[in-house]
């Protein structure tokens, strides 16, 4: 091999490290800056309302002309510099009920995000303030972690269960009382083949959930909640592990610990791929709209402020 030749080969070598060094860099850039933001990525409509509305200060509230910003957390409305033509409408594919402890601080609170953006589909309630649920309960569910609680993965293979236990158990039946027959193993596994009915027969009335209900309140606070005699008996839902972009911590529990709003919009997101069945492309993102935008507002004064 000529010396033209070796030199040739060693700048190649070079050209071909100096690139893969540039790949590398830039895929840590790319992974830093999702670490930084992690919401970034979301399919959000146009901000361009809220910084309006963030650089012209706080506005009054048209209903009880409190001063706010962005909206009023009292009457859940948006204020008068944040037209609600302007804001995105979110359309749930199940009802969902939102029970706020009473010392909860309305300001705080990230449940009005969802009343704001999806009007039709959330209810809010302030404790002891309990919609009636004992008719309807085989269509409701309680986002709580707890011994008893499914992943939302689980809930067509529970449904399908309840429904045969029922029918075959005789629900309406005087005999109801008596124990169940055990099952054949050809029983049980002709029942795990007709999980699939759940999903492809998803709009019947007997296996379909029709409505959520979030806890919105500190850890501390959510045992009065929770043990209330009128949501015993529901079935309860456990989320994946993820963790909080909530900038209002709380302290002594770990960071994997959601606001409101996002336990709302990663159960959908679950819900949607899980139980639907269907691809997601973003159709709930707007439920963090105010939530993103505060997120990033914040962050950036605290970087500002030489706080990160």
């Amino acid at each position: 091999m000529s010396l033209h030749s070796s030199t040739f080969l060693n700048q190649e070598s070079h050209q071909k490290l100096k690139r893969n060094f540039e790949c590398l860099k830039n895929s840590q850039q790319t992974t830093s800056s999702l670490q930084d933001n992690p919401l970034q990525n979301l399919q959000l409509a146009s901000q361009e309302v809220l910084e309006k509305a963030q650089k012209s200060g706080r506005s009054k509230c048209p209903r009880c002309n409190s001063s706010r910003m962005f909206y009023c957390y009292s009457c859940y409305v948006p204020v008068e510099t944040v037209p609600t033509k302007e804001l995105p409408v979110v359309k749930l594919p199940l009802k969902i009920d939102i029970i706020k402890h009473p010392n909860e601080t309305d300001g705080k609170s990230t449940a009005v995000h969802a009343k704001l953006l999806a009007p039709e589909d959330v209810a809010i309630y302030t404790y002891p303030c309990i919609p009636e649920y004992e008719e309807k309960r085989h269509e409701i569910a309680l986002i709580f972690p707890g011994p008893n609680s499914i992943l939302v993965k689980d809930i067509a293979l529970y449904l399908q269960k309840d429904v045969k236990k029922n029918v075959s158990c005789g629900k309406d039946d005087d005999s109801s009382t008596e124990p169940c027959l055990k099952k054949t193993k050809i029983e049980t596994k002709e029942e795990d083949r007709n999980i699939s009915e759940y999903k492809s027969n998803s709009r019947s009335e007997d296996t379909v959930l029709k409505k959520i209900i979030f806890i919105d309140s500190t850890w501390n606070q959510t045992n009065k909640i929770i043990t209330d005699e009128r949501l015993q008996g529901l079935l309860q839902i456990e989320l994946k592990t993820r963790k909080t972009c909530f900038w209002r911590h709380q302290k002594g529990k770990p960071d994997t610990y959601l606001s409101t709003i996002e336990a709302i919009y990663y159960f959908l997101v679950e819900y949607h791929q899980e139980v639907l069945e269907e691809s997601y492309k973003g159709q709930y993102d707007n439920l963090l709209f105010f939530f993103s935008f505060m997120y990033t507002l914040i962050k950036n004064a605290k970087y500002s402020a030489g706080k990160e």
